[in-house]
């Protein structure tokens, strides 16, 4: 299967499949929601502030019903369709790479009774295995930067809505204004050669054929994120007593500063893009 996908879908797929980063994410990145939080205090927690970002994705969304198709581009441990297809009934599949991943997002739905609601399908989302205008809402959360074809992502994602339909998704960017290289510790980090920005996506979604009809500028609450994520490493005992490796957490600890920092200077971007296909 992995076969298929590009160099840089495979790097992510097997880094997110590592027993380390399995352990990591659902043990210190708020549990069934590993994406960047909206923080309405400084004291909410983790997980609080990444459900906070779920709620306030819905809230952006016209097409959520009972009847509703909904698919999650790079579901994670899919705490976002889970909350989805709870509140408002709807159908949802959730698409990942990591095979690990996606076996704890099924027995969570097992767990809470939201198996018939939610699919989990093994795969990336570059080129989707679905009919033209499968979906009435392409939900993703910081998921499409791990593509070296953005551009492909969001057309394929405009190819599977249904007329009418929305897309809602975030993903950590550069700033429009970024100086060149200042991220290469970034890219580094994650195995890649750069970030989308605002008016990149932007420019993708009209070449799509998605109308932008908001992007909710967030990016405060990036670095803070970050920030939370690597106090609650420095102030706990439990990488070790949970069998996480110390070079995986030392490396973490350094990406984690790194956001951080290229945050707080003003070069990256975060937020709420919500699209919509042409009725």
């Amino acid at each position: 299967m992995s076969s298929s996908y590009s160099k840089t879908v495979s790097t992510a797929r097997d880094y997110y499949n590592s027993s380390d980063a399995d352990k990591f994410y659902f043990n210190f990145w708020g549990g069934e929601d590993i994406h960047i939080g909206f923080y309405e205090t400084p004291d909410d927690s983790i997980s609080q502030a990444s459900r906070k970002t779920v709620k306030r994705m819905a809230a952006k969304c016209e097409n959520l019903n009972e009847n509703s198709r909904v698919l999650d581009l790079g579901a994670g441990f899919g705490g976002a369709a889970r909350y989805l297809a709870k509140t408002y009934g709807c159908h949802v599949t959730a698409l990942n790479l990591s095979e690990v991943e996606n076996e704890r997002d099924r027995q969570m739905n097992k767990e809470q009774g939201l198996d018939h609601l939610i699919d989990v399908v093994d795969g990336a989302f570059e080129s989707l295995p679905f009919e033209d205008g499968s979906f009435d809402v392409i939900w993703s959360q910081d998921a499409i930067l791990h593509s070296d074809q953005r551009d492909a992502v969001i057309k394929e994602a405009a190819r599977v809505l249904k007329p009418g339909g929305e897309m809602v998704f975030t993903d950590p960017m550069q700033s429009d204004d970024c100086p060149e290289n200042v991220l290469q510790p970034i890219y580094d980090r994650i195995h890649l050669e750069s970030l989308g920005s605002p008016s990149k996506y932007k420019k993708m979604a009209k070449d799509a054929g998605l109308e932008v009809e908001e992007f909710d500028e967030l990016t405060d609450h990036l670095p803070h994120h970050y920030h939370s994520v690597l106090k609650k490493i420095e102030n706990s005992d439990r990488p070790k007593k949970l069998g996480i490796s110390d070079e995986y957490i030392k490396n973490m600890k350094k990406g984690l500063q790194h956001w951080v920092d290229g945050g707080k200077q003003g070069y990256l971007s975060w937020g709420i893009f919500h699209l919509k296909a042409t009725a």
